[in-house]
């Protein structure tokens, strides 16, 4: 059977706008967009399944439509789910600005996901993995459910895998205080910009080393440059391959779900680091957060 995944965090709908250039302020820019499912822990699991794996994403939704049909699309991708239905708040939405470079700014609604309680979480016993989504620690109103997460992770013995998302809300939870909640996690995956938050430095060797203290791997991802992991108190590199950049929402997703596959099906660091880097590559190639 293949290796049973719980991913934790959120889901939500994505708004993917490409634009052809800057934005004329006070009049209409042309521009191509699209929806589909968004949300971290969402495209995780989803690339995952992708891999063949059996994956359960944890997360919290609103009383509506969206989140009704971001259910259904999981489902349809071999995603099983466990979702709350908030009563109250709307399902997330995400409005992602793609430049002409690939390159993405997001403004996000987190809706339901704000609310995601610790009695959402399920019993993690006999799990092979617990991947959680920093988002669930970096915001407060979902902070006990991140942190009951680990909690039930760590007293089931379920190793655990944690994402700290976004430099931006982890630099505003404070990185010493996100180090405090996720150290001993079996593996950790910044990119560049988030292990300079955690650790202050700029160099991503330097970083994933500094980073080992706290976790047991690290792997820092470094965009087009590559991959540097800390595992086993050794360093290792590893090259992107050239890809055509269309898009880049969701590539740090589809590098982690290629990631954790292959560490689970036993591959050794670089192996399992260039299975992330081809995911990713595949990733940034269409437009979206998830696998086609």
């Amino acid at each position: 059977m293949a290796p049973r995944v719980v991913v934790v965090g959120d889901l939500v709908a994505d708004v993917v706008v490409r634009l052809p250039g800057p934005v004329r302020p006070g009049t209409d820019t042309g521009a191509a967009i699209s929806t589909s499912g968004g949300g971290s822990a969402a495209n995780t699991a989803a690339w995952l399944a992708s891999l063949g794996l059996d994956v359960l994403l944890v997360a919290r939704v609103g009383d509506d439509l969206p989140g009704r049909s971001l259910a259904a699309e999981l489902a349809a991708a071999g995603v099983a789910t466990a979702l709350a239905v908030d009563p109250d708040r709307p399902t997330g939405a995400l409005v992602s600005l793609v430049a002409p470079d690939g390159e993405r700014s997001m403004l996000v609604d987190r809706g339901a996901n704000d609310a995601l309680r610790p009695a959402d979480v399920p019993d993690l016993a006999g799990a092979d993995l617990l991947h959680l989504s920093g988002y669930a620690l970096l915001h407060e109103g979902c902070r006990d459910a991140g942190l009951a997460a680990l909690a039930a992770a760590h007293a089931a013995g379920v190793p655990v895998s944690v994402d700290p998302s976004s430099a931006g809300p982890l630099r505003d939870a404070g990185p010493a205080e996100f180090l405090r909640w996720t150290a001993g996690c079996a593996l950790a995956t910044p990119n560049d910009a988030e292990a300079e938050v955690l650790t202050g430095s700029a160099d991503p060797a330097a970083a994933a080393h500094e980073l080992g203290r706290h976790y047991r791997s690290v792997v820092v991802t470094c965009g087009a440059d590559g991959a540097v992991a800390y595992a086993g108190g050794r360093l290792h590199w590893t090259r992107a391959p050239r890809a055509e950049v269309v898009d880049t929402t969701g590539a740090g997703d589809a590098y982690t779900a290629g990631l954790l596959a292959a560490r689970l099906g036993g591959a050794d660091w670089p192996e399992a680091m260039d299975a992330g880097a081809a995911l990713a590559a595949r990733a940034v190639a269409a437009v979206g957060a998830r696998p086609r």
